[in-house]
């Protein structure tokens, strides 16, 4: 045989095996690729809508007063009950940030249910709300759930000054921080925020354990609020 047919054949070869080298390479990344990516989808879906699959709550404690300013057709909540901060909700929530919602679950709303979830929250419009959103991801019965909000809202004191106070105030979210870690000496660094509407007191938000011991909140939970006096308006 002689050298030029050899080194064609040879040529050839090393050709061929280029090319299935080429061809592996590019079907072994295109089978990591769709792995990943499968991977990933499962690992969304496993955190997303899932109920019971969340990290810890989020206490939030309204002001009624401020609320009220804006929604003076919720005559549950805004018709002269003298209400000062009220549980808005009790919210699942990830460490990692973002949370949870209307998750598929097995338990409804029950007649039962209803009657305890009546006496937890303001108007029965925000229980419907609430059990929608945030109780279907609870893992919990409604009923249950009710229940775990009503006990997370009494470990929880309010401070004398922020009671319900009959005249307006302007405190800083610094020092509504402090009084509640006052009245509260229990809470860690971090477990608590102050949420405003602009410069007025919105809401108060907790951050629990799942067996609703005090804990550092996750991220993304943290104050909007500016760093200046804000209107407290007081109850009505």
């Amino acid at each position: 045989m002689s050298d030029v047919v050899k080194n064609a054949k040879s040529l050839s070869s090393r050709g061929c095996r280029v090319r299935v080298h080429t061809v592996l390479s590019a079907t072994v990344v295109a089978f990591v690729a769709l792995a990943v990516q499968a991977h990933h989808h499962h690992a969304t879906a496993d955190r997303s809508g899932q109920a019971g699959t969340f990290d810890y709550y989020v206490l939030s404690l309204s002001w009624a007063p401020t609320y009220c300013l804006t929604h003076a057709d919720d005559g549950e909540e805004c018709s002269g009950k003298g209400y000062g901060f009220v549980l808005h909700g009790l919210w699942p929530q990830y460490d990692s940030g973002g949370y949870p919602e209307n998750c598929t679950t097995q338990f409804k709303l029950s007649a039962n249910a209803a009657d305890k979830g009546r006496t937890v929250y303001p108007s029965e419009r925000l229980m419907h709300h609430e059990w929608q959103e945030h109780g279907t991801c609870s893992g919990l019965d409604a009923r249950m759930y009710f229940n775990t909000a009503d006990r997370a809202t009494a470990a929880i004191k309010i401070p004398a000054a922020l009671e319900a106070p009959r005249s307006n105030q302007r405190l800083t979210a610094e020092r509504i921080a402090n009084l509640f870690q006052g009245a509260n000496p229990r809470l860690p660094e971090g477990a608590m925020t102050v949420a405003c509407n602009r410069v007025e007191l919105s809401e108060v938000r907790v951050c629990l354990t799942r067996d609703l011991e005090p804990r550092a909140c996750g991220r993304g939970v943290h104050s909007n609020c500016p760093r200046v006096p804000l209107d407290i308006p007081a109850s009505r």
